[in-house]
């Protein structure tokens, strides 16, 4: 038995963080043939002999490892060290190693000064002061805050290994400052501090339009505050006041859509004096935000030499973050890096960046050097370089692939290439606009946290990385820009100049990021921190619903609607076709009953039943409006059907015809895609929630257009904005709105751990203490697998077929877990079952077995009783079959002359009917149809 991942508030010990009144603490277990944990003992010191121990909880029964609370009062700039002990119910004992965490200044008086470079406020400054320490150092911490984005540096070394400083945040409403160890960057004797500034979201070029500057202030500004605590125990503190000066940066200009331009010969000797600034220290408080990192790093697959001469880099890979390259330039060289997403015959292309400029331009000094940016980051595959002296050696440019410090958690795979691909790519869109706050997109003249994006991507994200830290800082910036809207959540968090907000889906945000958050981690603390939050928005929608009539529907206010689906009637307008009030209406039900939820986990019962309240109101007044008496939707479209489906809106006695409507409106669909935002992350979950799997994996197996691995099949290898971003051709379809990084139809991966895999946590048992593991096999998958590291411990799931259509699948339950299987199409006494179970106590549900399966590790086999083989034969619909090349090759020889084997087009002229319904028109006889039935078999 070992102990691991053990972390403070989701954070592998955190340094200088907000961790509330009482920090949480968590682990897992691992490696034990145990099935529960009996007791535990956590045990917190101020050294790591644990001499000198402050808490000491006793071995007790109640300890859960998903969150402890620590009730002990923290300190200032004080390091804990704490450890636990589990006992489990075979007899076995463990203890972990120790971890800490470190606290910032709490209510700390600040005794360094705010302080602005009295220079041009355009030019990028770097403020600095030399001082001289006295004695050996035994610990040194360095408080910082520099706005806009500011890196430290001491004695010409970085501190620390995160960028991007102090992040992106709701600057009107607080800032945040870091905590760095700098202990081994300083030294006996003369030591110079120096930290460079840049523009970043404060006052650089930002926002909407991507002509605004000086959105949150009009000049830099920094605070810096350094304890040194000597060897003989002593201390000092130096900090930023007046007797600092500014020089001129070497990096002269920059911004987040441009880009940057640093010239290392620049003469930077000229000082000048700085003043005292006026920020105060109301808004301060230490880092909530994630570092961000540079995670990963990839070198160019391949130098191209374009039609039109340019020299262009090949990651191989849609990243984000920068090239680091080293250079051995004459002096004066000027070395020009632009960023594109895609190659346009052949040749370099950035136009779908629109105003974004997406360039690094660097002018060499004559050394050499190691380069990279500072205070900017790209979104690029492809990387043109002008001015590089002497030919290119790839080896001299690395991809440094930067995102905020998230540890991966899931991974999925099948023996479908395209199906891995396109999960790969909804976890590098992750990758790539999860910096900070999660983006839209990160490389044009945007860069936001579009709400709408994060909210639908929220349950993917929990399963891909610990997301848990990074959502409850977003979390708490939306609860900041609410306070002055009257709970209304802007499009964008942070708002930088966006005035609008309220719409559905979009806003929903604030109620369904952090039930998820809940749901997939078990700690309660993101609910307490953000109910004000979720309760205000939906009181929001109940003041608008109410200011108009309140027949609890909600009718009124600007929405986004089906945001870029295919099924609107005016090709102009990217919102859809479904009606905006119907899914305005479902998404008030949906929020008021999470705010229910959540109510009820804290114990607030009076809201908790208000809010339940309101939500029955709502479906009931949905069932009213949009529903006929005899279950009819009247909105006939896949979101639609959708969104009912996945917000239960539908009413007992009308879902088998609600469903039987979706059926239906995709057979006219041509079995594709329609929907957008909004509709595609709930489809396949309406389908395989409602015993249409088949039709879920028709939808993700499909690779035209419009489908997911359509745009695999053309090269993509992050998630597009649009269904069809790039056409056939290879042509961009538009540079309006075009990201070809932009992760919200990668939405679809939680599908594939949900469905596919059939790993899925329950409210219940939050934080996967307890799961429900329901895989939904298709033979035209042979194998799938799925890992997650869930907040209890790994779950595994995997399912293969053989040859005879048999099944096998393979599970994992961590320690301290259960989990109900459902073994679909199996009977109890065909089941074959290798580990701490047998099927004596299965349960047979209709088609299905369930199985009560504690933690360990297990292989169970059987034959479907209703094969998943399907076997090629005459009573199949005549386009299904000519999807299969040998079928279409027998069918060709007796096809009448002209008629299109195209599937699409065929099933748009006769539908689903087979050979054998088709025989009534054609001149095909019963021993004709019998040895085509024959000849088909042999195919299968």
């Amino acid at each position: 038995m070992i102990i691991t991942r053990l972390k403070t508030n989701r954070v592998v010990e955190p340094l200088g963080f907000t961790l509330g009144e009482h920090p949480r603490l968590s682990y897992v277990v691992e490696d034990t043939t145990a099935k529960k944990q009996t007791a535990a003992r956590y045990e917190v010191a101020l050294d790591t002999a644990f001499a000198n121990v402050i808490y000491d909880s006793g071995k007790r029964a109640d300890i859960d490892s998903l969150a402890f609370e620590l009730p002990i009062e923290l300190q200032p700039r004080t390091r804990y060290y704490w450890r636990v002990e589990v006992w489990a119910d075979n007899g076995e004992h463990a203890a972990s190693e120790p971890a800490w965490f470190e606290t910032a200044k709490l209510d700390e008086p600040w005794q360094a000064k705010w302080i602005v470079p009295d220079m041009d406020k355009d030019h990028l400054p770097v403020m600095g002061k030399s001082f001289s320490l006295a004695a050996p150092v035994a610990s040194a911490r360095a408080y910082v805050c520099g706005l806009g984005l500011y890196e430290l540096q001491m004695n010409g070394v970085k501190a620390g290994n995160e960028y991007l400083t102090p992040h992106f945040n709701a600057y009107q409403k607080w800032l945040q400052y870091q905590t760095y160890d700098v202990t081994a960057l300083l030294k006996e004797g003369d030591n110079r501090i120096e930290i460079s500034l840049g523009n970043g979201l404060y006052k650089g070029r930002f926002g909407f339009e991507g002509n605004n500057a000086e959105l949150y202030g009009s000049e830099f500004a920094l605070l810096c505050e350094i304890r040194v605590e000597y060897a003989d125990g002593s201390s000092e503190v130096l900090k930023s006041d007046t007797d600092w000066t500014a020089t001129k940066s070497r990096v002269i200009s920059g911004n987040l859509y441009d880009g940057e331009e640093y010239d290392a010969t620049l003469e930077t000797k000229e000082t000048y004096p700085v003043r005292e600034g006026d920020l105060g220290y109301d808004r301060l408080t230490a880092r909530l935000s994630l570092p961000i990192v540079v995670k990963e790093e990839l070198k160019p697959i391949e130098v191209i030499r374009t039609p039109a001469g340019e020299t262009v880099l090949d990651m191989g890979q849609n990243m984000v973050g920068w090239l680091r390259f080293k250079t051995r330039a004459p002096k004066g060289t000027v070395i020009l890096l632009q960023h594109g997403e895609v190659l346009q015959d052949g040749n370099f292309y950035r136009d779908n960046l629109r105003t974004a400029k997406a360039e690094y331009r660097y002018t060499a000094d004559g050394t050499e050097t190691v380069v990279r940016p500072f205070f900017t980051f790209f979104g690029f595959r492809y990387v043109k370089v002008e001015g590089w002296a002497g030919p290119i050696d790839p080896n001299d440019f690395t991809g440094c692939v930067l995102y905020s410090d998230l540890e991966q958690t899931g991974s999925f795979e099948t023996n479908n290439p395209l199906v891995n691909r396109l999960f790969l790519n909804a976890l590098w869109g992750q990758k790539g606009n999860f910096l900070d706050v999660p983006t839209d997109c990160p490389q044009r003249d945007e860069k936001m946290g579009w709400t709408g994006d994060a909210q639908v991507f929220s349950g993917t994200a929990c399963f891909n990385m610990d997301s848990f830290a990074f959502y409850k800082k977003y979390g708490y910036d939306m609860g900041k820009e609410q306070e002055d809207r009257g709970g209304m959540v802007p499009m964008v968090v942070p708002a930088a100049n966006v005035q609008g907000g309220g719409s559905s889906a979009w806003a929903d945000a604030a109620t369904i990021i952090p039930w998820n958050a809940y749901l997939h981690y078990g700690d309660k603390s993101i609910l307490e921190q953000q109910f004000e939050s979720m309760k205000g928005w939906v009181d929001f929608i109940i003041r608008a619903d109410e200011g108009s009539g309140g027949r609890r529907l909600w009718t009124v206010g600007f929405h986004f609607g089906d945001w870029l689906a295919l099924d609107g009637s005016n090709p102009d307008s990217p919102m859809g076709g479904t009606d905006t009030e119907f899914i305005a209406s479902a998404y008030y039900c949906y929020s008021s009953g999470l705010v229910a939820k959540a109510a009820r986990v804290l114990g607030r019962e009076e809201e908790a039943d208000y809010y339940a309240k309101i939500s029955a109101e709502v479906k009931a007044a949905i069932e009213d409006e949009f529903f006929s008496k005899n279950g009819r939707l009247a909105l006939d479209n896949q979101t639609a059907y959708a969104v009912a489906l996945y917000m239960d809106l539908v009413p007992e006695p009308f879902k088998a015809r609600v469903i039987g409507g979706l059926v239906k409106r995709l057979k006219i669909d041509r079995n594709h895609l329609r929907t957008g935002f909004v509709g595609t992350p709930y489809l396949n979950f309406a389908l395989s929630d409602n015993g249409y799997e088949e039709l879920g994996y028709t939808l993700l197996l499909n690779d035209d257009y419009p489908s997911w691995l359509y745009a695999v099949k053309l090269g993509a290898t992050t998630i597009w904005e649009r269904w069809n971003s790039i056409l056939p051709d290879g042509k961009i379809s538009g540079t309006g709105m075009n990201s070809l990084n932009h992760y919200a139809y990668g939405a679809i991966a939680e599908w594939m751990y949900r469905a596919i895999a059939g790993i899925n946590p329950v409210e219940e048992a939050p934080g996967f203490r307890r799961a429900e593991l329901a895989p939904k096999p298709d033979y035209r998958l042979q194998w799938a697998k799925a890992k997650v590291d869930t907040a209890v411990g790994t779950y595994t799931s995997e399912w293969r077929f053989d040859g005879e259509g048999r099944l096998e699948f393979a599970f994992e339950i961590p320690f301290h877990a259960t989990a109900r299987v459902r073994l679909p199409r199996a009977e109890a006494v065909s089941l074959s079952i290798d580990g701490p179970a047998d099927a004596s106590s299965a349960l047979q549900d209709e088609e299905d077995t369930l199985l009560e399966l504690e933690s360990g590790s297990y292989i169970i086999r059987y034959m479907p009783t209703r094969s998943y083989i399907k076997r090629l034969s005459t009573y199949l619909p005549l386009a299904d079959l000519i999807a299969n090349e040998g079928a279409r090759e027998l069918i060709a020889q007796l096809a009448p002359q002209g008629i299109d084997l195209n599937p699409d087009a065929l099933r748009a002229m006769i539908g689903d009917a087979s050979p054998r319904e088709l025989a009534v028109y054609y001149p095909m006889d019963a021993d004709f149809l019998d040895d085509l039935d024959a000849k088909l078999k042999a195919l299968s």
